[in-house]
């Protein structure tokens, strides 16, 4: 079963603000409440000693009468302002005063409780039937030399301060709701955001893997996404090419073997039926031979590249005369040069020049460079091949007066079964996979190389090698 991120964040989101909306309304309003009920209680303690300090000294003095209605003024004052109801209750019980109107006034608060005045705070309704409804009470009470003589009562309805505890809950549960609808734009926004961007790389990833390799993924964005779409399009720009490479490889590949096999198969076919003549066979098997050894040197090149791309070239250092090892190669080309009457000419800078790499391997590239320019040398010319050294680098150039590479590809001359359109018509028997190899053994030992040419004048190949540490 396919999950709908979008709808369990949805859900998730929802449960999480009623889940928050419950727990406001419950021990949220139930802490206001009590954070309320507790500042009330000593909100009105105070209001009680104020009281009993300003405005009542002494309770049974024989001015008290006369104070009754100053004292009734002052409380009733008090209550329209505070809310606060204040009785002025005698030792015996009875409501002296009552701040609301005097309505209660004469009553006797032991005829509805008698437990009622020995308390310091009360919440209920015992007096329910003297005044109805619940109530917070104060009991102060008033002595004169440690005898009681008689009580401040201030009561406030806890039916307000429920209403203050849920006025205050509702307010913020209003606030936090705001809060959420903000929260949650603010949440939509980034998701789809963020959505566009993934659904741009998903879908980029798809194209590529279906083989579009030219498909524009978008504009690049400014979040997180950034970094993932680079990779993303570089990846697809690095299939592209592989994918361009592999045509182009695949083109060269079926160029270059189809001229070999066509030989050999016309001249086989054309020997069984007769049409070349059994005097003619020993020529035309010579030719099938050479194309057979064409194939074959083509065939080890690709599986000597193949394995240097899998497996890495592996270097065998050991200290050995680069200069002994050009003579010996160069002397390998003798037959070949004097079927062209060229000479390759050797200058060394000094007696030795003893490097530290792969001697096999070097062998190859020197073997492959000189055979290179056998080929694309005119008759009657020279090879120059130097060795030279500088600092800790041994540098070796290769140098002909042979046609040359244009300057537009000499960069494309390391790439396999490159031939440019001039070199084509010299090169009867390469592969077009020598230099390719020669770069791939040379950057293996952590060196560079590097051509110069001029069409019609002739190249340079130039790599370098790391001296022996001994080499003086």
């Amino acid at each position: 079963m396919k999950i709908n991120f979008r709808i369990l964040w949805v859900i998730f989101y929802a449960l999480l603000v009623v889940l928050m909306i419950t727990l406001l309304n419950t021990w949220g309003r139930s802490r206001i409440y009590g954070s309320i009920h507790d500042d009330k209680v000593k909100s009105l303690y105070s209001e009680a000693t104020v009281i009993a300090d300003e405005y009542i000294s002494n309770l049974e003095s024989s001015s008290i009468s006369d104070s009754v209605p100053l004292l009734r003024s002052e409380f009733k004052t008090i209550y329209t302002v505070s809310g606060t109801m204040i009785w002025l209750v005698r030792s015996n019980g009875k409501i002296l005063i009552d701040s609301d109107d005097g309505r209660l006034e004469g009553e006797n608060i032991y005829d509805y409780s008698s437990s009622f005045l020995q308390n310091q705070t009360y919440e209920g309704n015992d007096l329910n039937k003297l005044i109805k409804g619940d109530y917070l009470y104060i009991i102060y009470p008033l002595a004169i030399n440690q005898r009681v003589t008689g009580y401040i009562v201030l009561n406030t309805s806890l039916k307000d301060l429920n209403a203050n505890a849920t006025n205050y809950t509702d307010k913020i549960i209003i606030c936090f709701i705001i809060f959420s609808i903000v929260l949650a734009l603010v949440m939509i926004f980034l998701y789809f955001n963020s959505q566009l961007s993934l659904y741009k790389v998903t879908n980029a990833a798809k194209e590529y893997a279906l083989g579009h390799f030219d498909y524009d993924i978008g504009k690049r964005p400014r979040n997180d996404f950034a970094e993932i779409y680079d990779s993303i399009d570089y990846m697809g720009r690095k299939f592209g090419n592989y994918a361009d490479q592999q045509k182009k490889f695949i083109a060269n590949v079926s160029h270059d073997f189809r001229s070999p096999l066509t030989s050999i198969h016309g001249y086989t076919e054309a020997m069984i039926d007769g049409t070349i003549p059994p005097e003619m066979h020993e020529k035309y098997l010579r030719i099938i031979l050479f194309e057979t050894n064409r194939l074959k040197k083509m065939t080890d090149n690709l599986l000597e590249l193949n394995n240097f791309e899998h497996d890495g070239v592996k270097i065998e250092r050991s200290k050995f005369d680069l200069n002994s090892i050009i003579r010996m190669t160069a002397a390998s080309f003798e037959d070949r040069c004097s079927k062209k009457n060229i000479l390759i000419e050797l200058t060394f800078s000094s007696k030795e020049l003893v490097v530290n790499a792969d001697i096999y391997k070097i062998e190859q590239v020197i073997q492959n460079l000189i055979d290179n320019a056998i080929k694309f040398s005119n008759t009657n010319s020279k090879i120059h091949v130097t060795t030279s050294s500088q600092r800790n680098k041994a540098f070796v150039s290769v140098k002909d007066t042979g046609i040359g590479i244009p300057k537009e590809a000499q960069a494309k001359v390391w790439n396999r079964f490159y031939k440019t359109d001039i070199s084509r018509g010299k090169d009867k028997t390469g592969s077009g996979l020598g230099l390719a190899i020669v770069k791939e053994i040379i950057e293996a030992h952590g060196e560079n190389i590097n051509v110069i040419s001029t069409p019609g004048a002739g190249t340079e190949f130039i790599f370098s090698l790391k001296l022996a540490s001994d080499q003086k």
